[in-house]
C-alpha cells in the first residue's frame, strides 16, 4: 500500500475518478447477486439477516453492517479514508437502487448470467476502488489489515471472511446457497486477479 501520507481525504481528480468507477460497479454487482435469488453474496446474507430481523432494506442493513465492521479496524490500526466512507455508504445504495431497477430473477438462466456478472463486477470494482489508494471499504480495510498482521495472502484472508459473514447471515434468516458458495470461493482471486490486470502491482502482491 502507498505510505500512510497519502491524502487519502483529498483526491486528485483521477483517483476520485477512479474510487467512483470502482463503488458502481461493486455496488452494481453486489445487487446483480442479490437479484439471481441463488444466494446472496456472503456479506450480503449477513446484511439480509440482518434485514429481516429489524424491518429494514438490504442497502439500509448493509450500510449499518459496513459501520459495525469499522470498530473491528480500531484494534487493527487500519487508517480510513474518503473511500472507506463512500464505500460504507454507496454500496448499500447500490444494492437498493439495482434491486429496483433490475427486480428478482426467477429464469435460470437470467438467474446465472446476474450471478456470474455480479462476481466480475464487484471483482472488477474492487480493483478500481483499491487502486485508487483513498482508504478501503469496511471490509477491504479488515482483509488488508489482517494481511498486514498475519502475512496471509488476500484470498485466504478474503475467503475466511466472506465464509464467517455468510454463516453469521444465514443463522440469521438471510439467503444462503450455490450464488453464496460461489461468491466465497471466486471473489478472492477474482479481486487479485483484477488488481492484477488493472497494473496496481503493490496491491496484487499481497
Amino acid at each position: 500500500m502507498r505510505p500512510e501520507t497519502t491524502a487519502r481525504w483529498r483526491p486528485s481528480p483521477p483517483a476520485f475518478t477512479r474510487l467512483m468507477v470502482g463503488l458502481v460497479l461493486f455496488g452494481l454487482g453486489e445487487g446483480l447477486v442479490t437479484a439471481a435469488r441463488l444466494g446472496n453474496s456472503p456479506w450480503t446474507v449477513l446484511s439480509e439477516g440482518f434485514a429481516i430481523q429489524t424491518g429494514t432494506s438490504i442497502g439500509t442493513a448493509s450500510i449499518v453492517t459496513s459501520l459495525i465492521v469499522l470498530a473491528a479496524w480500531i484494534p487493527l490500526r487500519q487508517a480510513p479514508g474518503l473511500g472507506t466512507v463512500l464505500n460504507a455508504v454507496l454500496i448499500g445504495v447500490g444494492i437498493d437502487v439495482t434491486l429496483a431497477l433490475v427486480g428478482r430473477q426467477h429464469d435460470r438462466p437470467a438467474q446465472a448470467a446476474a450471478l456470474v456478472t455480479g462476481i466480475v463486477l464487484v471483482a472488477i470494482g474492487s480493483g478500481f476502488y483499491l487502486g485508487a489508494y483513498l482508504g478501503p471499504g469496511p471490509r477491504d480495510g479488515l482483509m488488508t489489515a489482517l494481511h498486514r498482521r498475519t502475512g496471509v495472502r488476500i484470498a485466504g484472508i478474503r475467503t475466511a471472511l466472506e465464509v464467517s459473514a455468510a454463516v453469521g447471515g444465514a443463522a440469521l434468516g438471510g439467503r444462503f446457497g450455490i450464488g453464496t458458495l460461489a461468491y466465497a470461493v471466486l471473489i478472492g482471486p477474482g479481486v487479485a486477479r483484477a488488481l492484477r490486470l488493472l497494473r496496481t502491482h503493490d496491491l496484487a502482491r499481497l
